[in-house]
């Protein structure tokens, strides 16, 4: 069975900064795209960013300038760096790797790492 682990995430002030780290466990498929993205109170959930096994990376708006998603050589974990941190960056923040190996096709999700910027 094939897993998302995500680790990082908590508490930050206004201007802090936060790591959140992404992989998959268990049986090894190919990654096609690790995208992260976050659920506010009251919200939708929306994508932060995303990057392609191509290398191909975007940003939503709201964090372009602040947040850098990257990735070890090998591919994962996936690493959303939190910079420049602002209240309405808190939320619960979900990784999702889309992937597939031969026949099979992966679309998995996280369990969510909450995150909390004071102000």
């Amino acid at each position: 069975q094939v897993q998302v682990e995500e680790s990082g995430g908590g508490l930050a002030q206004t201007g802090g900064s936060l790591t959140l780290s992404c992989a998959p466990s268990g049986s090894a498929f190919r990654i096609v795209a690790v995208g992260w993205y976050r659920q506010g109170p009251g919200s939708q959930r929306e994508l932060v960013a995303q990057i392609t096994s191509g290398g191909s990376i975007n940003y939503a708006d709201s964090v372009k300038g602040r947040f850098t998603v990257s990735r070890d050589y090998a591919g994962t974990p996936v690493y959303l760096q939190m910079n420049r941190l602002k209240p309405e960056d808190t939320a619960v923040y979900f990784c999702n790797i889309r992937g597939d190996s031969g026949t099979i096709s992966y679309d998995l999700w996280g369990q969510g790492t909450q995150v909390t910027v004071s102000s």
